[in-house]
């Protein structure tokens, strides 16, 4: 992807079904849940490379025992040094108590991390300081066996301020912090309730405890936050009381997946994590369906349960595009499918010569797609093949069936990836020079003022790196065309549920449409949709409309792309510049599990979405560089 965008954290939950013992007497050590936490967590720092966190709770602890153990790092290797960190803890036991590790019983009752319910997470800051306080797990009551609360997640809510966020107190939007807080109470309420119900028969206040952290209702507690809250989530807790949960969203916008036997239970983001820390077949491993939450309760038990009324599913198709491992089979056959689709487009663009057109991609995400756009290419010259052939006759020969059969597709590694910016970079005169050598070209590939470059990217989110590096760079090698293929559609509308897309004229698309209405003198348009922007800001967001759509209508995808190219083309690039990008429609038939695809349309899976979209409208017009949630 040529344009760096933060996106959704990544969560890891483990919950060991069997003691230590067990594990110690068949895999040979204490320590699996933490090595496969630890496999989990790498398989998946794609999701988050600002920070990373675990936490484990130890289970059937006595009062006063340590059962709750949490690090947490935003050092660049984050992951790695946490677990360093653990590490460091057993062998300094056992450097104290030479063969101890083999004692499950001594490990767990006298070193931090040895325990059967384990949570790690990635994070990936859309918002806030880069600090290790902002990294999850959460903790909360972490002295209390019953009311202690660790959390981490995957998630932007729309409506915090509804859940106790006072914005004339703090001056970031806390959403962990928030949500801790929220569902921290719930469980209070939950807790009384049960001690209201077991408080006369309980003989002891021991036996009173136990009444409580075996009855606590997650069920209820989960229910109730999911009717509050609005957003796209995928919520991860584990509770001292020895219950662990993981509650998504009603539409699915947030991905996980899930797999248990009698000797575990694995929540993650994504599925190859799973499938490559247990070794697994991708039939072995379920999606957590959307709406629910995944609970399992102090003796190892679990069951799928309903959180939410049913909704219409939109998970997020930024995941398939961009976000999540390539490594998953679906993603991959998909993303391969995304580039065989957009090759209509680029055919009608080059008028179908493959004589002088030269395909590449942009490093490194958008090889597979890449690999589809081929696909499609050779499906067409193959049927243009077959036609000559046919066209040949009573003149068949050797010579002209070798000619037909040796028509290829070109196809060259154009751009490289060559250095990652580091962000100690900060001015933007030094960050643009430096944004221009990011990537480099190999020298030779194109015929000079005769070939055609046709070059995919898996999304156009700024197309800063474009207009400073990419088109600058290709322009040197003397084409007579650059055509910029994305194989996303044209991201108009702001994210509200985990992306780092939440400002209006960060969009190259948007600042496109806002070029032609200026350049039709249509300004007016603007003003009207400020004001209807302006009018919803008081309303409950279940009558809130999406008014920035207004501002398309009118607008072919063409007219937009061509002012995209106009807009990224700078004044010393010669060839010709077109840009391409996928139909909303065919976006669609690529992912068709995936649909949610409001920040292509504008079609937003909550109430909270479209007054996310008003309100970054708003912050546009009136010149406020702020996040508009």
């Amino acid at each position: 992807m040529s344009d760096s965008i933060k996106h959704e954290c990544g969560i890891a939950l483990i919950r060991l079904r069997k003691p230590l013992s067990y594990f110690h007497e068949k895999y040979g050590t204490a320590l699996y849940g933490l090595n496969k936490l630890y496999l989990l967590m790498q398989k998946q720092h794609n999701r988050g490379q600002d920070g990373a966190g675990v936490a484990v709770v130890k289970l059937g602890m006595q009062k006063g025992q340590r059962f709750l153990s949490r690090y947490r790092s935003n050092a660049p290797q984050a992951i790695s040094e946490i677990f360093q960190k653990i590490s460091d803890k057993i062998n300094q036991a056992e450097k104290m108590n030479p063969g101890i590790i083999q004692n499950t019983d001594w490990l767990k009752k006298n070193v931090s991390f040895i325990g059967e319910s384990l949570l790690g997470h990635l994070r990936y800051g859309t918002h806030g300081k880069n600090e290790v306080e902002s990294c999850h797990p959460f903790i909360k009551n972490q002295q209390s066996l019953t009311r202690s609360l660790v959390l981490a997640g995957n998630f932007n809510l729309t409506n915090i301020e509804d859940l106790g966020w006072n914005e004339d107190e703090d001056d970031i939007r806390p959403d962990t912090a928030v949500v801790l807080e929220y569902i921290s109470g719930l469980l209070e309420e939950e807790i009384n309730r049960v001690y209201q119900l077991h408080k006369e028969a309980s003989e002891t206040e021991d036996d009173l405890r136990r009444q409580i952290s075996e009855n606590i209702n997650f069920h209820h507690i989960l229910k109730q936050a999911a009717l509050d809250f609005d957003g796209g989530y995928v919520i991860a807790g584990l509770s001292g009381a020895g219950h662990s949960f993981v509650l998504r969203d009603a539409a699915g916008i947030r991905p996980a997946y899930y797999f248990a036997n009698d000797e575990v239970i694995v929540i993650a983001s994504e599925r190859p994590a799973i499938q490559t820390a247990f070794n697994l077949n991708q039939s072995e491993i379920n999606e957590l369906p959307a709406g629910h939450a995944l609970i399992i309760n102090k003796n190892g038990q679990w069951d799928l349960h309903p959180c939410s009324e049913p909704a219409e599913k939109k998970a997020c198709s930024f995941e398939r595009i961009y976000f999540s491992r390539g490594s998953d089979e679906d993603i991959y056959n998909e993303r391969k499918k995304l580039g065989q689709l957009v090759m209509p487009q680029i055919l009608k663009e080059i008028n179908n010569d493959f004589t002088h057109t030269v395909f590449s991609f942009i490093p490194n995400t958008a090889e597979v797609a890449f690999y589809g756009m081929i696909k499609g290419g050779e499906d067409v010259l193959n049927e243009w093949k077959k036609n000559e052939i046919k066209k040949l006759n009573d003149n068949f020969n050797e010579d002209k069936i070798n000619d037909i059969l040796s028509r290829r597709l070109r196809i060259e590694k154009i751009a490289i990836k060559d250095v990652k910016l580091r962000t100690f970079i900060t001015q933007d005169a030094d960050r643009n020079e430096m944004v221009a050598h990011v990537y480099d070209i190999t020298y030779g590939s194109i015929k000079r003022g005769i070939d055609t470059m046709v070059v995919i990217d898996d999304s156009i989110v700024r197309g800063t790196t474009l207009k400073e590096s990419i088109i600058k760079m290709l322009d040197r090698l003397g084409p007579r065309k650059i055509v910029i293929v994305s194989s996303a559609p044209q991201i108009r509308y702001p994210d509200c549920y985990g992306i780092d897309m939440s400002k209006m004229k960060d969009f190259v698309a948007f600042r496109a449409a806002v070029s032609l209405r200026h350049k039709r003198n249509e300004e007016e348009l603007l003003e009207e949709i400020f004001e209807r922007c302006k009018s919803t800001m008081e309303l409950p967001a279940d009558e809130v409309k999406n008014e920035v759509t207004r501002l398309y209508h009118g607008l072919s995808e063409e007219e937009i792309a061509d002012e995209c190219a106009a807009l990224l083309k700078t004044p010393d690039v010669k060839a010709e510049v077109k840009i391409i990008f996928q139909t909303i429609e065919d976006l669609h038939k690529a992912c068709p599990n995936h649909l949610g695809d409001w920040y292509f349309s504008g079609d937003y899976p909550t109430p909270g979405g479209n007054k996310v979209v008003n309100r970054a409208f708003i912050n546009y017009m009136e010149g406020i560089d702020a996040r508009a949630y």
